[in-house]
């Protein structure tokens, strides 16, 4: 529990296994969009927007690779063996950590 919200410890990663992490989230409280921009778009990326002590990288830091565009403000994360992207850094928020929600282990999409 942080403050006055508690939080869900939720596991997820990449389609091969590679990387893995640990988001702490409130369903209730914590904010899903779907973005429109064009990479978002393509990946079929759900946001959920984090603060980074909110977020563990369990195993992989050696098979992320990290692409970057336009401003190169985003660190457009993802796994280098599957292509996967499972996390990264948004322009829209430098210093949070936006996790996929479908890369979460469990279809857990309805208690958001």
């Amino acid at each position: 529990m942080t403050g006055n919200l508690e939080f869900t410890a939720y596991e997820g990663g990449c389609h091969c296994g590679a990387v893995r992490f640990r988001v702490l989230a409130n369903p209730q409280k914590d904010e899903i969009s779907d973005c429109n921009c064009s990479i978002c778009r393509k990946k079929g990326f759900l946001h959920l927007i984090v603060p980074p002590e909110r977020f563990s990288l369990l195993q992989g830091s050696d098979a992320i690779t990290t692409y970057t565009f336009n401003t190169g403000v985003a660190k457009h994360q993802f796994c280098k063996t599957c292509g996967i992207h499972a996390f990264y850094r948004p322009r829209s928020h430098p210093n949070m950590v936006d996790v996929n929600l479908r890369c979460l282990d469990e279809n857990v999409l309805d208690q958001f």
